[in-house]
C-alpha cells in the first residue's frame, strides 16, 4: 500500500489542533468556573463584613450612656464604621480590599471591644449605685414612718404627761353662812346668808408642777346671774367671769381648800333656789357642786 506524505502530515497536523483546542476549551471552561467560584468568594466575604458592620452600628445605636467621654468614644466608632461600611459598599470586590477591609474591621473590633468593657464596667457600677439608692430610699420611707410613728406617740406622751399634770379636785361641797355677831354661823335661810363657803380636797400628783396655783370660783344664782362678779379673766380664746380668786401654794400632795365668798351689799338679801357653784384653775374646770336656800 502506497501513503501519501503530505496527506499524513495534514490530518497528524488537523488532529493536532483538535487536540490543542479541546485541551484550551478544557482549560478555559475550569479557569472560568474557577473564576465565578472566586468572585463569589469574595462576593460572600463581602457580604459577611458588611453584615458585621452593620450589626456593630446597631449596637452602636442601641447603647446609651451618660458619661461624657464613653458617649463620645462611642459616637467617634460608629462614625468610622459607618464610613467603613459605605466605602466597602461603594468598591469592587477583590482580594487586596476585603484584607484592608477586614483589617479595619478587626481593629473597630478590638476598639468597640474595649469601650463595650467600659460601658458594662459603668452599667455593673450604676446597677450597684441604683440598688444602694434604693436600698437607701427605702431605709429613708421607712425612717420617716418611724419618725411619724414616733412623732404621734410623742404626741400622745406630751397630752398624756400634759393631762397627769394638771391638778384634779374631789369631794367638792357647799354651805351658806351668817354673820352672827362677828362669827360664821350655818345656815340655808337665803335671806340671812352673806357668805357661801365652798370647800373641795386637790389630789396628790407628782406630775404636777409644785408652787403657787391660782384657784377661781364661780357662783351662778337661780337667776343664772353671776354673785359677787369680780370681772373677767382672759386664758387664750377662752374667758371666765368668777365670783373671787385664791392663790394657794401646792406641794404635789392631798391639800384640803375652803374658799368663802361674800355677796355684794346690793345682791342681799339672796334669792331662794339653787346655786351653782365651779372651781377653776386657769381655763380647766376642776369640778362643782351646788347649794340650795330656802
Amino acid at each position: 500500500m502506497i501513503v501519501n506524505p503530505q496527506s499524513f502530515n495534514y490530518r497528524l497536523i488537523i488532529g493536532s489542533l483538535i487536540v490543542a483546542v479541546t485541551v484550551l476549551t478544557v482549560f478555559s471552561f475550569t479557569s472560568y468556573k474557577s473564576i465565578v467560584a472566586h468572585q463569589q468568594f469574595l462576593e460572600q466575604e463581602k457580604k459577611l463584613v458588611q453584615s458585621e458592620l452593620s450589626q456593630m452600628i446597631t449596637r452602636y445605636d442601641d447603647v446609651s450612656v451618660s458619661n461624657d467621654l464613653i458617649s463620645s468614644q462611642l459616637e467617634d466608632a460608629k462614625s468610622r464604621t459607618k464610613a467603613t461600611l459605605d466605602s466597602l459598599t461603594s468598591l469592587r470586590s477583590d482580594l487586596s480590599t476585603l484584607s484592608k477591609f477586614k483589617k479595619q474591621l478587626y481593629a473597630l473590633k478590638e476598639k468597640t471591644k474595649s469601650i463595650f468593657i467600659t460601658v458594662d464596667s459603668l452599667e455593673e457600677v450604676n446597677r450597684y449605685l441604683k440598688e444602694e439608692k434604693q436600698v437607701a430610699y427605702n431605709q429613708l420611707e421607712e425612717q420617716k414612718k418611724t419618725n411619724v410613728s414616733l412623732l404621734k406617740e410623742n404626741k400622745l406622751l406630751e397630752k398624756n404627761i400634759e393631762k397627769g399634770s394638771q391638778l384634779t379636785a374631789n369631794s367638792f361641797r357647799a354651805k351658806g353662812f351668817e354673820n352672827f355677831f362677828g362669827k360664821k354661823r350655818s345656815s340655808n335661810k337665803a335671806k340671812r346668808v352673806h357668805t357661801i363657803e365652798v370647800c373641795f380636797t386637790l389630789a396628790e400628783n407628782t406630775l404636777a408642777e409644785a408652787g403657787e396655783k391660782e384657784l377661781y370660783v364661780q357662783i351662778l344664782n337661780p337667776k343664772n346671774n353671776v354673785v359677787s362678779d369680780q370681772g373677767v379673766i382672759n386664758f387664750g380664746n377662752s374667758s371666765l367671769i368668777y365670783s373671787s380668786k385664791e392663790l394657794i401654794q401646792y406641794n404635789n400632795d392631798v391639800l384640803e381648800v375652803c374658799l368663802d365668798v361674800d355677796g355684794d351689799i346690793d345682791e342681799r338679801p339672796l334669792s331662794s333656789g339653787t346655786y351653782y357653784i365651779s372651781i377653776f384653775n386657769e381655763d380647766k374646770k376642776l369640778g362643782s357642786t351646788q347649794v340650795q336656800l330656802k
